[in-house]
């Protein structure tokens, strides 16, 4: 979490403003103005420019890490990610799909299917009734139903992006296919057109910087035909192209417009559908545009459906921007896709192709990952929902998945050479590199203090991408960065990277990712509690669920890799340091040295203590399993030190107090502190021998936090608040302490579940949903936070992937009382 007390106004949706008076607001404003205006650039958290609010989104458009373009529940094309990590939200107004419908040969109905009356495009027919619409989503695909008062047509909708778990090929790809499925309800033939176009760019001034130039296409294949158009967008940095284009098949016929002026009456488009249902189809290219112009262009298919009949129509939108520099330019990176498709800049058609002859397969393979969850009655309806479409953030998170370069040498990937990180190379020349950002305000890819919670989306659904990622946190630890840098809290100076310590993300797209780490520089994370921890908990997480060679290949650095001492070793000897009184129990320092960055926590505290205790605990099933009696020996006496203390410094008889300082605020009740519990519980540690909290404690700390933190908590409709007083108010000590974190209360939820709550655990998380998706009309934008008085933070976060660790938490329950030899209850999802 980045926060301070820096809050904007914007409308009844935005924060308290700065108090700026203060060294912090002072030093944050005066290196946002030399990030921005002397060196032109993106500050990786812009409190002076949040994005607002716009209850417009719908489900993004693309496959993984190829740059994602949403289409919203409106119908307009509306938020763009082509260069990796950057944000355009503009509606293009030229971007529509139009319907004409013909009868006897002569046009009936034409209507641009959106409910917007722009000033551009005169000539056009606007303002569809959005009454006669309805959007369904369940992530990756969209159904929009279209009907029309009169004509006695339904035309329906469906979007398909090729978002496949365990797939790591069709997965990257970036395309979209729009399959319209079309009703005749009448007693006579009807020609049905769809006529989809399209701008030349992303709404923005590169779109008028001249030069753009668009071409008619046809490519065939394997007995299949797509034609359509390619807009070459000719940027001196990252230039890409996009490919609007139909399939043809027997009775559709498919026709373009080249080029036209989005930005006059568009007559000429329209008068040539109206004419005769289809467009004129020039040959050529058109003319380059001259600086201030803008271009755009059209397909459009068509068929004729029967009397009381069906019929199908199948577009598609593919973008292709294969060769991509970061903010810095200094290194060329090639996207995964391109391992398949080329990279040279011309595979629009080709992506094309592949998308309308391959969509059916993506669909049956969606359907069979998605059905076992749709089909359970057991499940609540809004968790099937919250479930699928939050997982939108991993395509348009500002990911990005590139190959390594061919000739990459293994210091590039591996650190110094006597570090024995050898194993990575060839995971990462198969898997590539995968990195996401914190939030899309929140500008820093793989934050790894939230990634810990969004890492079971991937950990399950794309485990490689979750190993390839935790490979390059390994090169990272073992490196150093010895420049210096001041940081904005305190105004200390200190190293950007010590070596031995997990960074806090791998850097920001405006700069050189994985080259330069730790583009936060609100506090020095090298003394954070949670980081090193963190990793120690993944890795062993990671090697659980996926049964592979991961946890020997995950632990090099020494000449027998069958021992433990040392990747996990190694942070954690770095992280014995903060246990000052040596009674097996890390201290925090009395800041915020953790993924609270706002909220302060001094000596023993439940979740650094927690996280610490569930590390050391997985240090010594890590041992075992490797045979390391010497490390199993020595992290199991720290455990029962640690764990002795832990129950005595925090445990008060309900629950573990926020910290053991004696301040006003120490026994704040914090909705996360069973966090080390969660992890534990997921990898089946959290009893028998390696057993870190007794249960019982466990059990009363959640009972505390359902009774107090979430139905306590605004009537119980909003999850569950992140600190809370004894005496039943929120804690408003810091920010952070009064705010609700839906990737926490996710976490929450699924820690609930694991100990048996099952029906405290769907409320807990049923309040987010609601105030997220329906409240508030975030969808497809859930933020990092949010306040009871509807006051939100962040927008479009990482940390609400952590509603997948819910899923493993039901599925575990579920195989556990499937292997019972005794079961008293058939439902598994219930105590």
């Amino acid at each position: 979490m980045r926060a301070w007390d820096l809050y904007l106004a914007v409308g009844v949706l935005r924060f308290l403003p700065l108090p700026w008076h203060t060294g912090r607001g002072l030093g944050y404003l005066l290196w946002w103005y030399k990030k921005t205006r002397f060196e032109k650039k993106y500050p990786f958290i812009d409190l002076l420019s949040a994005v607002p609010l716009q209850q417009i989104y719908g489900c993004p458009l693309g496959g993984i890490g190829g740059g994602t373009i949403t289409r919203g529940w409106r119908g307009e094309f509306c938020r763009w990610q082509l260069n990796p990590g950057i944000y355009h939200y503009e509606t293009v107004i030229a971007d529509q799909f139009t319907v004409c419908l013909r009868r006897k040969g002569l046009t009936v109905y034409q209507q641009v299917l959106s409910v917007e009356r722009p000033s551009t495009l005169q000539g056009w027919n606007w303002g569809y009734c959005g009454h006669y619409a309805f959007y369904h989503v369940l992530y990756p695909r969209v159904w929009t139903i279209y009907e029309f008062p009169g004509q006695n047509v339904v035309l329906t909708c469906r979007q398909v992006s090729p978002v496949i778990p365990h797939d790591y090929q069709d997965s990257s790809l970036p395309v979209g296919v729009f399959i319209w499925e079309l009703e005749n309800g009448n007693d006579e033939d009807v020609e049905v057109s769809i006529m989809f176009s399209l701008q030349n760019g992303m709404g923005t001034k590169e779109d008028k910087r001249g030069g753009h130039w668009n071409e008619p296409f046809a490519f065939e294949k394997e007995g299949t035909r797509v034609g359509g158009v390619v807009l070459h967008h000719c940027t001196p940095v990252n230039p890409f192209s996009l490919a609007i284009s139909a399939r043809e098949k027997a009775g559709a016929r498919v026709t373009h417009f080249t080029a036209f002026n989005p930005t006059g009456s568009g007559k000429e488009v329209w008068q040539d559908l109206l004419q005769d249902g289809q467009l004129d189809s020039p040959a050529g290219r058109s003319a380059p545009t001259e600086e201030g112009e803008v271009v755009a262009a059209a397909v459009c298919v068509s068929c004729t459906v029967p009397a009381r009949g069906h019929g199908t129509l199948e577009l598609a939108l593919a973008w292709d921007m294969p060769r991509v520099h970061f903010g810095s330019k200094e290194k060329l990176h090639l996207r995964r896709y391109t391992r398949y498709f080329s990279s040279e800049g011309d595979a629009a058609p080709a992506l094309s192709h592949y998308a309308l002859t391959h969509y059916e397969e993506w669909e049956k393979k969606i359907d069979v990952w998605q059905k076992p969850v749709l089909e359970n009655s057991q499940l609540p309806s809004w968790y099937k929902s919250a479930l699928f479409n939050e997982l939108y953030f991993l395509t348009d998170g500002g990911t990005i998945w590139v190959e390594l370069p061919p000739d990459c040498c293994e210091e590039d990937v591996q650190g110094p050479v006597d570090t024995g990180l050898s194993q990575l190379l060839p995971v990462l020349q198969e898997y590539g590199r995968f990195a996401y950002l914190e939030g899309q305000e929140y500008r820093m890819y793989n934050t790894y203090d939230v990634h810990f919670y969004a890492s079971f989306a991937l950990v399950m659904l794309w485990p490689k991408l979750q190993i390839s990622l935790q490979y390059d946190i390994a090169v990272t630890v073992v490196n150093e960065d010895v420049q210096l840098r001041q940081y904005l809290m305190g105004g200390q100076t200190a190293q950007v990277k010590l070596k031995n310590v997990v960074p806090h993300d791998i850097g920001e797209p405006d700069d050189e990712p994985w080259q330069r780490v730790n583009a936060y520089l609100i506090h020095d994370t090298a003394n954070w509690k949670d980081l090193n921890l963190k990793f120690v908990l993944q890795v062993y997480r990671d090697y659980y669920l996926t049964q592979d060679n991961y946890l020997r290949a995950s632990l090099p650095g020494c000449s027998n890799c069958m021992t433990i001492s040392c990747l996990p070793q190694t942070v954690m000897e770095s992280e014995l340091q903060f246990d000052k009184d040596n009674d097996g129990l890390i201290e925090n320092s009395g800041f915020a040295d953790q993924t609270y960055d706002a909220w302060v926590v001094t000596g023993a505290s439940a979740y650094c203590g927690g996280l610490w205790l569930a590390a050391v605990c997985m240090m010594c099933k890590m041992a075992d399993v490797l045979g390391d009696h010497g490390t199993m020996q020595k992290y199991s006496a720290i455990l029962q030190k640690g764990k002795e203390s832990y129950e005595r410094l925090l445990w008060n008889g309900k629950y573990y107090n926020y910290d053991s300082s004696g301040s006003v605020t120490s026994s704040s009740i914090m909705s996360d502190q069973c966090a080390g519990q969660w992890f534990l519980g997921a990898c089946g540690l959290d009893q028998g021998q390696f057993e870190a909290f007794p249960k019982s404690h466990v059990v009363s700390a959640l009972k505390t936090i359902f009774e107090k933190n979430v139905m306590g908590f605004a009537g119980g409709t909003m999850g569950a608040v992140n600190g809370m007083t004894p005496h039943g108010v929120p804690d408003t000590s810091s920010v952070q302490s009064k705010e609700v974190w839906i990737g926490v209360v996710y976490a929450l939820a699924a820690t609930m579940i694991q100990e048996g709550l099952v029906e405290e655990g769907f409320h807990t998380a049923e309040g987010c949903y609601r105030t997220v998706w329906e409240k508030l009309g975030m969808a497809f934008q859930t933020p990092e936070a949010y306040c009871e008085k509807k006051v939100f933070r962040s927008l479009a976060y990482m940390r609400p992937l952590s509603i997948w660790s819910m899923q493993l938490a039901l599925e575990s329950r579920a195989g556990r009382a499937a292997t019972a030899p005794t079961a008293t209850h058939t439902n598994a999802l219930h105590p």
